[in-house]
């Protein structure tokens, strides 16, 4: 049933099976890059020659214009068998879905990008965090400048986890914006900037617990000189980038990411208990009851994760671009409960497997180290829960005489 449960068209299906064969590729070198911390380039090159990196690119340039929803079965796919590979380039094809979506590029920039992951295999991504101000979903003005010259901009800076860098054809980097033109209007402001790969230097310093083979490594700009039509977008350091007008689907790419780890460490845990049979027992550990009991959590939690995120995503992918917007605490709530809920299920599925699950060569190990990775991503949890209690409060309000028909339907003070 799994295969098909949440899979809605033959389409799906078919594409979901060649995603599949990849995930088990992927698979048997997975140890190998975590181990040697090493950046999968065969992987990325699978996935150029397979199309799909193309394939939330719209169809007018070439690409399968795929939804969210369809986008997340991949990316769950992929993560089952290799988490490094499946975080890294769900960046790449989210980005393309909320570039698709949010129209924040220029018309030409946008269709020079897509051209070139559709012919040439070019990857994108958002590199944004920098070593003094941390994630930009925080808030802090980036320390990256971008100085004013003729015909464009000269960028200097550092940012860090940079997902995918070894791989980059295009580079989204925000910056501040230094001029010496008296009264220029941009002076002060964060400017979003189209780099391409090549221009930047990258620094090797991704050395995590998790995650290893991401190469979410530093980049460097010295001096970049950025012609004036790659500057996107212009902003207010306390304001949101535009691209967030489509309400941030796109980055239920992160709890797939990670409901595909945990279910790796299910199928690895239960294939253990479906076959182990010490010489105490007359049958396999599965039919011992506290064992029975873990698996059975083990499906009710990534059975409930899973639900709630593909609901999700169906909704925002049938919504208007103003109901997008207000889904986003429901896609924080996906992303918070969805790593939570991994966490919880690999720490289930080692329980079952015992001290073996502690060894290196088990596999087990690796995916606890590569799930807790999800803690840190955006949003983070504090985050989820302030836009949920928002909402909540919000939602109340609205429905008027709440508070006064408690009040009247309460029952009387005892003493009276």
């Amino acid at each position: 049933m799994e295969q098909t449960w949440f899979t809605r068209t033959e389409e799906e299906r078919a594409r979901l099976s060649l995603v599949r064969d990849l995930s088990r590729q992927f698979a048997q070198t997975a140890a190998k890059h975590d181990r040697e911390r090493s950046f999968p380039h065969e992987h990325i090159t699978a996935l150029r020659r397979a199309g799909y990196v193309a394939w939330t690119t719209p169809k007018a340039y070439g690409g399968k214009e795929i939804s969210l929803y369809e986008m997340l079965l991949h990316q769950e796919q992929l993560a089952r068998g290799d988490g490094s590979t499946g975080l890294a380039i769900g960046w790449h094809v989210g980005i393309m879905l909320n570039l698709r979506e949010s129209g924040f590029f220029p018309q030409d920039i946008f269709a020079e990008v897509c051209r070139s992951v559709v012919a040439e295999g070019a990857l994108i991504n958002s590199c944004a965090s920098e070593p003094a101000t941390g994630s930009p979903s925080r808030g802090g003005k980036p320390q990256t400048t971008a100085t004013r010259v003729a015909g464009g901009y000269r960028i200097s800076g550092r940012k860090t986890f940079s997902t995918l860098s070894p791989e980059l054809s295009w580079i989204l980097v925000p910056a501040t914006i230094e001029s010496d033109v008296l009264g220029d209007p941009q002076n002060g402001k964060v400017g979003d900037f189209l780099l391409r790969g090549d221009d930047i230097e990258v620094v090797e310093t991704w050395r995590a617990l998790g995650m290893r083979a991401t190469g979410s490594h530093d980049i460097v700009m010295n001096d970049v000189f950025v012609p004036e039509k790659y500057l996107i977008d212009t902003r207010a350091a306390s304001e949101r980038s535009r691209r967030n007008a489509d309400g941030g689907g796109w980055m239920l790419h992160i709890p797939a990411c990670y409901l595909g780890v945990a279910l790796n460490a299910r199928d690895i845990a239960v294939d253990y208990a479906a076959h182990y049979q010490p010489n105490s027992l007359t049958h396999p550990i599965a039919e011992v009851p506290h064992v029975e009991a873990k698996i059975g959590e083990m499906e009710l939690q990534l059975l409930t994760a899973r639900t709630f995120m593909y609901d999700v995503a169906r909704r925002w992918d049938e919504a208007s671009p103003q109901e997008r917007l207000s889904l986003q605490p429901q896609l924080a709530a996906v992303k918070t409960h969805a790593t939570n809920v991994a966490l919880e299920v690999v720490d289930l599925a080692m329980r079952i497997v015992g001290a073996r699950s502690l060894s290196d060569d088990f596999g087990m190990e690796r995916l606890y180290r590569d799930v807790r990775a999800g803690l840190h991503n955006p949003p983070m949890d504090d985050v989820t829960y302030k836009l949920l209690a928002k909402a909540a409060v919000v939602g109340v309000k609205a429905e008027g005489n709440v508070k006064g028909n408690a009040k009247a339907n309460a029952a009387p003070d005892s003493d009276e």
